[in-house]
């Protein structure tokens, strides 16, 4: 039961940062605006620097994904590991220099699915 747990918030942290990813490389200047609460001209400014972020994050999804599928369990731990606590950082970091409201879409998931790893 508990691994079950830990597997959907661990696909739950995956899945928000593939969106994550799409919003900031693809969808800045229309979604953008509403999801970070920035006028379309602030939006249109920081394009580049939203892509470069959403990279970034892209990388963050790679490490998930190679948790998710690396065949051998010790790769598999690790990744996964360092994908969680590096969602949960950035996060704490998103929150104190951004929003607060990144700690709960990033780093409250993430450490729910290390709590529920921890466990399973």
């Amino acid at each position: 039961m508990i691994r079950n747990l830990a597997l959907i918030a661990y696909l739950l942290v995956l899945l928000i940062h593939v969106y994550i990813v799409v919003l900031e490389m693809v969808l800045w200047k229309t979604r953008g605006p509403k999801v970070f609460r920035i006028t379309p001209e602030k939006a249109a400014e920081t394009a580049a620097m939203a892509s470069n972020q959403g990279l970034y994050n892209g990388f963050l999804v790679a490490a998930l994904v190679i948790g998710l599928v690396a065949p051998d369990p010790t790769i598999n731990a690790a990744f996964a590991l360092f994908g969680l606590i590096c969602v949960a950082v950035a996060g704490i970091w998103g929150g104190i220099t951004v929003n607060r409201r990144i700690v709960l879409v990033q780093t409250v998931p993430a450490v729910a699915a290390l709590a529920l790893g921890w466990f399973a």
